[in-house]
């Protein structure tokens, strides 16, 4: 790597965990928000300005929402789903919306790979990187003209190698324009955050593309001069093995308690009003050290909800650990707005995430998940004193 790449390299990192740092906590705050708008939006149903209000501070919020995950996902801390997904089929159903969405002078051609291998990837952000991409081609050629959307296939190790890649096999996206281009120095820089030479916008398109395809483990390239338009590749390793996908029950809630440890009140609030509105008991916790001895105290408690970051010497992680030890079966939920590397080894195997700032409906879908994970009755959780 160059110096040059490599002072890049630092600084596109030190902006990432300034920006993670500053999304985490806007989304407790808006999570915040959003929690007490919805309570507050059971009782207009009788006064039309007052629901219109509330409705529209919540679409403030969910627009607040979507800004704080693009800004996780450039910082590579955006807590992603990823399926075994065909390049090729995610872009013909995706192809109607697109040719919608670029509008009648832009002339969008597919080329696509037969036999495209799968890759394993987040499909939904898969489609917000791709679509990110295609609006700058677009946006690059004021008159109009060709994009050309095309799938391929790498597996030679002179290949891997010449792309900066360990061997393998990759699949690879790739979009070509007919715009404008870019200098050198505006290349240099266009995956950084708030970087923009539109004039409008937050500039976090390509930052977004950068941060989810190397959390998606692959590799972002940029070839652009100006005059001769830009080419954007996104290479993902082939998932060349299937594996079968597990099914989700729908139990019903009971009267099952929920211990939940977060050490934000007003958080910890919103998350005990939703609870209790869905027929469960809640039981506040401030702390890791707290919930084990609530644990302890109370030997009933059917679900440890728990919040990944955490005030002292203990984790939301760490915690979940500490209790699948000491009592077997019991089903936690983790729930975060700043996620770092959650897969693996980082994440014990089997536990149920929740992204802030979320829904009702959201918490009531996680906690069903995590009691079906568990595979075991509630009755089961109880432990002896």
């Amino acid at each position: 790597m160059s110096e040059q790449s490599f002072l890049q390299a630092q600084k596109v990192e030190a902006i990432g965990q300034l920006t993670a740092g500053l999304a985490h906590d806007f989304n407790n705050l808006l999570h915040v928000i959003a929690g007490n708008l919805e309570l507050a939006s059971h009782f207009t149903d009788e006064n039309e300005t007052l629901k219109e209000a509330v409705n529209r501070a919540m679409l403030a919020t969910q627009k607040g929402g979507q800004l704080t995950q693009q800004l996780l996902t450039f910082a590579r801390k955006q807590r992603l789903e990823p399926k075994r997904v065909n390049l090729n089929t995610l872009v013909v159903e995706f192809s109607e919306m697109l040719v919608r969405t670029l509008g009648s002078k832009v002339d969008l051609r597919l080329d696509l790979r037969p036999g495209l291998p799968a890759c394993v990837l987040d499909p939904v952000h898969m489609e917000m990187a791709l679509l990110n991409v295609l609006i700058n081609a677009r946006d690059a050629m004021s008159e109009g003209g060709k994009v050309t959307l095309g799938t391929s296939f790498i597996a030679e190790r002179e290949r891997t190698e010449s792309h900066g890649l360990p061997p393998g096999s990759y699949v690879v996206l790739c979009v070509i324009d007919e715009g404008a281009g870019m200098t050198p120095d505006v290349l240099r820089q266009a995956v950084e955050p708030f970087f923009t030479t539109k004039g409008f916008g937050t500039g976090l398109g390509l930052a977004m593309v950068h941060g989810f395809v190397q959390q998606s483990h692959g590799r972002l390239e940029l070839e652009s001069r100006p005059g001769q338009g830009t080419t954007v590749k996104m290479l993902f390793p082939a998932a060349l093995e299937s594996h079968a996908a597990g099914t989700v029950g729908d139990p019903s809630t009971g009267a099952k308690t929920i211990l939940v440890v977060e050490d934000n009140d007003d958080v910890r609030q919103v998350a005990e009003r939703y609870l209790r509105a869905l027929g469960y008991r809640a039981i506040p916790a401030h702390s890791a050290e707290e919930a084990l001895r609530l644990l302890d105290q109370f030997r009933t408690v059917d679900l440890v909800f728990t919040d990944i970051m955490m005030p002292g010497g203990m984790n939301g992680v760490e915690l979940a650990e500490r209790v699948r030890t000491r009592f077997p079966g019991m089903p936690v939920l983790l729930t975060t707005g700043y996620v770092e590397e959650l897969a693996g080894a980082a994440t014990p195997s089997g536990m149920v995430t929740l992204v802030k700032p979320y829904r009702q409906a959201e918490l009531a879908e996680r906690l069903k998940q995590a009691f079906a994970g568990s595979g075991q009755s509630a009755a089961s959780f109880r432990h002896e004193g």
